[in-house]
């Protein structure tokens, strides 16, 4: 089977957008079995669309088409589609009304612009989209089976994971039943986690089990692939394995599958029932924003402060604490210690909150050394006392301030696990 994704947009043709939605569609055909053979990017142009899919129609046998699908003049995968495939339009009147009663429920009047989504090539598949107006479709031009997407990211997810994905693997002939597995870690690189899995395959039948590793800084995704005959006989088969890898990465397992750290995070402090305060520097509070943002973020996180150095963080406790403007211009005078265990016990007093955690991080002087990072501190405030984690960072300033926010979730998780929260890290340069 060999497939093919074409993007359609000028702003991803200019590079405006960055293209993480052809990163996801390969990614969910690889894990598949189903590696791309080609990827095109077309700007919004009739002619330069349309030789895309010709020329796609005579070398791939499933091809993804992504974008295209909106209701503005510049979206244009239906009609050239049509051109491409010999078919004129008409008009779906099933979806018409399902999108009709989109806009009906948000009691919103539909533009007459959006009806455009709903003509479709004759004799076109449509393919579901249960979170959006696009409508998706499937039709052959040439000797390929084209699948339409929409360019909205988590419309195109849904399709490609409930409506195409599966319509794929049928005509490939493969087993329909596919299942990942993936572990989501920090702190430690992919070349060691491969050490350490070392021989994890064996332990399922016939090689049925595919391990790999997907590395995006501060994490590593760890994967485990299967395709069988039903998803009961691929659940059987990666029980060991799993168990395997749960075992030898140990404490370094954030999450597993659509779990994310600051989810689990938020979910072991709302059944606790603890709240949260959090101060940061130099990590432009994004420590916070990743809590504060998922649903009863609220309830867990009561205050949140951000600074650009401990200083002035120490002088915005004593500000919201005294109420006072000027403590908060004049950081010498600041009364709170401006260290992590000051600034986090002053800060779970001030909030009334069970915890407090505070992120500082002191780069280092001169951005163009080969060597720049920084310390980091961080400390975990409690009413029976502060714990602290100390460390040094290594890399860019944006690695920087990523891997020190990752740290202080990955701190936090520890200390409410009753796990090390200093447990060595690969990512952090040891004093010489």
């Amino acid at each position: 089977m060999r497939v093919e994704v074409i993007c359609t947009g000028d702003e991803v043709l200019s590079g405006a957008t960055v293209n993480t939605n052809f990163s996801f569609i390969s990614r969910q055909l690889y894990d598949a079995g189903l590696p791309v053979h080609w990827e095109t990017t077309v700007g919004d142009d009739r002619e330069s669309l349309l030789e895309a899919f010709r020329l796609a129609g005579t070398r791939a046998d499933a091809v993804i088409v992504n974008g295209g699908l909106g209701p503005t003049v510049d979206d244009l995968s239906q009609e050239t589609a049509a051109q491409a495939a010999g078919v004129g339009l008409a008009l779906d009147d099933a979806w018409l009304a399902r999108m009709e009663n989109h806009f009906r429920l948000r009691s919103r009047i539909m533009p007459p612009n959006n009806r455009k989504q709903a003509m479709l090539p004759v004799g076109a598949e449509v393919l579901d989209n249960p979170v959006g107006t696009a409508c998706g479709f499937a039709i052959d031009i040439g000797r390929a089976r084209f699948f339409f997407t929409p360019g909205v990211p988590r419309e195109m997810r849904r399709m490609i994971d409930e409506q195409v994905l599966p319509r794929i693997l049928a005509r490939s002939g493969t087993a329909q039943a596919v299942l990942l597995k993936r572990f989501h870690s920090f702190g430690i690189g992919e070349s060691r986690a491969d050490v350490l899995l070392a021989g994890v395959e064996a332990l399922a039948p016939e090689g049925s089990v595919k391990l790999g590793f997907r590395a995006h800084y501060p994490q590593l995704e760890t994967k485990l692939a299967l395709r069988g005959a039903s998803q009961a006989e691929l659940r059987e088969r990666l029980a060991p394995v799993a168990a395997a890898v749960r075992e030898r990465l140990g404490n370094f397992i954030l999450a597993e599958d659509e779990q994310t750290l600051e989810g689990m995070l938020l979910a072991t402090l709302h059944k606790a029932g603890l709240t949260l305060a959090i101060a940061e520097d130099y990590t432009s509070g994004r420590v916070a924003t990743r809590l504060a943002v998922l649903e009863g973020g609220g309830a867990v996180l009561r205050r949140s402060v951000a600074a650009p150095d401990r200083a002035a963080l120490a002088a915005a406790v004593d500000a919201a604490r005294t109420g006072s403007t000027r403590a908060a211009r004049d950081a010498d005078s600041a009364d709170t210690d401006a260290t992590g265990a000051g600034i986090a016990s002053a800060l779970r007093q001030l909030a009334g909150t069970d915890l407090a955690l505070a992120i500082m991080v002191e780069p280092d002087s001169g951005a163009d050394r080969t060597d720049f990072g920084g310390h980091v501190e961080i400390a975990i405030a409690r009413e029976t006392g502060v714990v602290i984690r100390r460390s040094r960072l290594v890399g860019g300033r944006e690695w920087l301030r990523l891997g020190a926010a990752e740290m202080a979730l990955d701190a936090l998780r520890r200390h409410l696990g009753g796990l090390p929260i200093d447990e060595r890290i690969d990512f952090e340069k040891l004093p010489e």
